[in-house]
């Protein structure tokens, strides 16, 4: 039974005199759970252990549910040890997705983002546009007003109200110009 545990060593970060002396105490871990799981021998050389530790058996659980253990271990064997790390966690997250929707898995979440990305992307486009009008129309406001302000003609009141009607019903492509309704309330 003893033979199936790991065991480690661990040192202290101060040295004593009786620690020179001692052997460093071994610490028992158990196999890693995905030996643990398949209920076999877990060796110093597993290559499930790094990326299964014993004290997260759910990971295992998941990803050996809908892609099998031969499976898992092929596709470790088939990568360099640097990529390992990173097919364990795709394997892992693609296989919660595949639980949660049978049918279409991680594929779904990423179309239903996409569909997100593309509504965004229209929204935006539309208030750039808005926007870009509504910097047009102030700066051709402000353009009438400065040159109604450079003309020094004295202009009654209610003269004035009228042409600057006008020109903001051009600008805003009013069919009839009527009496001016106030552009503000």
């Amino acid at each position: 039974m003893e033979s199936c545990m790991k065991t480690t060593t661990t040192t202290t970060d101060q040295l004593s005199p009786t620690s020179v002396l001692a052997p460093p105490t071994p610490v028992v871990l158990g196999p890693c759970a995905a030996c643990k799981i398949l209920r076999r021998r877990c060796t110093d050389k597993c290559m499930l252990a790094p990326y299964f530790p014993p004290t997260d058996p759910h990971k295992f659980t998941i990803a050996h549910r809908v892609f099998g253990a031969s499976n898992i271990i092929k596709l470790l064997q088939e990568l360099p040890e640097f990529r390992r790390a990173d097919a364990v966690s795709s394997m892992v997250y693609e296989a919660t997705a595949r639980l949660r929707d049978p049918i279409y898995g991680c594929t779904g979440t990423i179309c239903m983002l996409q569909k997100q990305i593309s509504v965004l992307q229209a929204e935006l486009a539309k208030a750039l546009a808005e926007k870009v009008n509504l910097q047009f129309r102030q700066s051709h406001i402000l353009t009438l007003i400065h040159m109604q302000m450079e003309q020094h003609l004295p202009i009654s009141p209610s003269l004035q109200q009228q042409n600057l009607f006008e020109n903001l019903c051009l600008l805003d492509g009013c069919a009839s110009i009527g009496s001016p309704e106030p552009l503000w309330t």
